[in-house]
C-alpha cells in the first residue's frame, strides 16, 4: 500500500489558522505555535462573550424599565409583579422598548400593575 504524506491538509489547516491571528501582534500573526494559542483563546474569549451579551441585555432593559417604573412611583419589583398578578406575560426587552418610545402605553401598564398588587 502506498504512503500518504500529510503535507498538504497540514500546510492547509495552518494557513487558517494564521489567517484567523491577521492582525495580531508580533510572533502571533506569524509562527504557527503562537498564532494557534492565539486563535484559540480568542474564540474561547468570543463564545464567552456571546453569552455575556445576553446578560448585558436583560440588564439594560431592567434598568430602562425601572427607571420608567421610578417615574410613575412604583418601583421595579412591585410592577414586575403587579404584572404577573394581572396575568400580563409580556417580556422585559418589549417593555423596555415600550418604555422608550411609546411611554403611554407604558404607563397604562403601570396602572393596571398598581391595581392589580
Amino acid at each position: 500500500m502506498a504512503r500518504v504524506k500529510g503535507a498538504m491538509m497540514t500546510r492547509k489547516r495552518r494557513n487558517k489558522v494564521l489567517k484567523a491571528a491577521k492582525g495580531y501582534w508580533g510572533s502571533k500573526s506569524k509562527h504557527f505555535k503562537m498564532a494557534n494559542q492565539a486563535v484559540m483563546k480568542s474564540l474561547s474569549y468570543a463564545y464567552t462573550g456571546r453569552k455575556l451579551k445576553k446578560r448585558d441585555f436583560r440588564s439594560l432593559w431592567i434598568t430602562r424599565i425601572s427607571a420608567a417604573c421610578k417615574m410613575n412611583d412604583i418601583n421595579y419589583s412591585k410592577f414586575m409583579h403587579g404584572l404577573k398578578v394581572a396575568g400580563i406575560e409580556i417580556n422585559r426587552k418589549m417593555l423596555a422598548e415600550m418604555a422608550v418610545n411609546n411611554y403611554a402605553a407604558f404607563v397604562q401598564l403601570v396602572e393596571v400593575a398598581k391595581k392589580a398588587n
